[in-house]
């Protein structure tokens, strides 16, 4: 069996059940905020911020960038391989595009919980 050092999960399975897994926590992180968005029609800098003032809505946050973050780094890799065929440009565009999937990453949890 080869191993694939680039892919994030075991093998194709594992990393068939993370997508599937982020993807499901993204969309009920949307429905979330659209139900929120929905409930909240004069939205307010005070209302944003007692919104994120619970804790269990900054976790679900945090588990969703989590999920981002593995959504994305699975993506661009079945992406980039299947498209991208020269060794040299793929590998750099799979790491500037993880790179920046980590910053982004990082941004959240520092606007998120002010560290």
């Amino acid at each position: 069996m080869v191993a694939n050092a680039a892919s994030l999960g075991r093998s194709g399975v594992h990393d068939y059940v993370l997508i599937r897994a982020s993807a499901i926590v993204l969309m009920a992180y949307s429905l979330f905020m659209v139900g929120f968005f929905i409930t909240t029609p004069d939205l307010s800098y005070v209302q944003w911020t007692q919104l994120f003032s619970s804790i269990w809505v900054k976790v679900f946050t945090l588990l969703t960038l989590l999920a981002l973050l593995v959504h994305a780094w699975i993506g661009l890799w079945q992406v980039l391989t299947d498209y991208v065929k020269p060794t040299c440009i793929r590998i750099s565009l799979q790491f500037l595009l993880n790179i920046a999937a980590l910053a982004y990453v990082a941004t959240g949890i520092t606007v998120l919980w002010g560290v």
